[in-house]
């Protein structure tokens, strides 16, 4: 059973936008925070910004600014707004849970959905 589904990544050059979406099963959104994880190419996965159920939310310092994370409750997705991109935004972006607004998943992770940026 598929319970993440991400997409809106591709290629695009540095200083343009990207929006991606992530759909999750009710069981996850409903009593969750729900965040964005990116992983590039040898580099381990990390939390780049969570929400929390009422709204918080919560940015990694390389992409405050730029980046905004939100969440449709009545629809479970959440979608992450990515700005005045970076070569070193490149990664496979993933959602999944962000216990206590920490890298801290508890979902086994989607196929995630690639973002290049590159001139």
């Amino acid at each position: 059973q598929v319970q993440l589904v991400e997409s809106g990544g591709g290629l695009v050059q540095p200083g343009e936008s990207l929006r991606l979406s992530c759909a999750a099963s009710r069981s996850i959104f409903s009593f969750n925070n729900m965040g964005w994880y990116r992983q590039a190419p040898g580099k381990q996965r990390v939390l780049v910004a969570c929400i929390g159920i009422g709204g918080t939310t919560k940015y990694a310092d390389s992409v405050k600014g730029r980046f905004t994370i939100s969440r449709d409750n009545a629809k479970n997705t959440v979608a992450l707004q990515m700005n005045a991109l970076k070569p070193e935004d490149t990664a496979a972006y993933y959602c999944n849970t962000c216990i206590d607004f920490g890298p801290n998943w508890n979902r086994d992770w989607g196929q995630g959905t690639q973002v290049t940026v590159s001139s």
